[in-house]
C-alpha cells in the first residue's frame, strides 16, 4: 500500500509498504503539496508504463472544440 503523509506523521506506519512524505502545512494549504507529489508519481508511473507522457491519448479530441 502506498501512502502519502506529512512529515513526521507515524499513524500508518503498520500498514504502510511505501510512504512518500510531503512537508506539513495548514490543513487549508495541504492540497497543494499533495497535488505535485500525486503528479510526479502519475508522471513516474506512467514513464516506467512505457507511456508517451508529452502526447497523453485522445488529447486532441478533449481540446478540440468546433
Amino acid at each position: 500500500m502506498l501512502a502519502l503523509i506529512s512529515d513526521g506523521d507515524r499513524t500508518l506506519a503498520d500498514v504502510e509498504l511505501d510512504r512518500t512524505e510531503v512537508p506539513a502545512v495548514s490543513e487549508f494549504l495541504s492540497p497543494i503539496p499533495n497535488v505535485v507529489a500525486l503528479q510526479l508519481f502519475a508522471y513516474f508511473v506512467a514513464t516506467e508504463r512505457g507511456c508517451n507522457v508529452d502526447q497523453p491519448r485522445n488529447l486532441a479530441k478533449s481540446v478540440t472544440v468546433e
